[in-house]
């Protein structure tokens, strides 16, 4: 009779990050982007951008702004090349080419598990560039820079990354927690009321299902928050 034999393995995995709050990350004297991304190292890290097209269609500036920043720290940091434009919304979940190009920047760049990718964007073009970070060289480490109110306190936030296929939703996708995550209240400003309101329902569901307190708070803070007090 042939012997049998059953090793099970444990693999414990704990994942810590910081969720950072700032307004002007990519003002030349803010050094929460440097100091997340270099910290003490001695050679400059390597970094690639992801632009959502809707953030740079509302602040045009946004392209030269982050150059000129990288520049003032090239000591620290190094943009491997301009940033890549990608459109925002469903359409870059939808269709499959935007992963490649990403994937295809991050191989043509050299992009390795000591680089950084950095997306800057809504919650759908987090959602693929994460997912395309998460499947080159089995994870490289990415920076989500949230631009919309939901994105800041849901999807760029957790550990989730997908993108649509086969007609469904979020059906490939990935289990990958960022590196870090900078919300920058001065994106806040440029949306839409609808944008605004449904960032805010989305911290209600949360409330609601987890933190009574919080919901407290949000009740008492309701009308500063539907005016688009950046304080509360």
């Amino acid at each position: 009779m042939p012997l049998t034999r059953v090793l099970e393995q444990t693999v414990p995995v704990t994942f810590r990050y910081a969720v950072q709050f700032t307004h002007g990350l990519f003002q030349l004297e803010n050094p929460v982007l440097r100091t997340t991304l270099a910290g003490d190292t001695q050679d400059p890290v390597k970094v690639m951008c992801v632009i959502d097209a809707g953030v740079l269609a509302a602040f045009p500036e946004l392209r030269d702004q982050i150059g000129r920043y990288f520049a003032r720290h090239a000591g620290a940091l190094h943009l491997v090349a301009p940033p890549l434009i990608v459109p925002g919304g469903e359409r870059v979940k939808q269709e499959e080419g935007w992963v490649r190009q990403v994937q295809d920047q991050i191989h043509c760049c050299g992009i390795d598990r000591h680089s950084f990718v950095m997306v800057v964007g809504g919650g759908a073009v987090i959602d693929m560039v994460g997912f395309a970070a998460a499947t080159a060289h089995r994870g490289v480490r990415l920076v989500r820079v949230p631009t919309t109110v939901l994105a800041q306190n849901d999807s760029g936030v957790g550990v989730k990354n997908s993108v649509n296929a086969y007609g469904k939703k979020n059906w490939l996708g990935t289990f990958a927690p960022p590196y870090a995550v900078l919300n920058d209240l001065g994106f806040l400003p440029a949306l839409a009321d609808r944008d605004w309101l449904g960032g805010l329902a989305e911290a209600v569901k949360v409330a609601l299902l987890k933190d009574a307190a919080f919901f407290a708070w949000l009740e008492d803070h309701a009308g500063a928050l539907v005016n688009r007090d950046l304080t509360a």
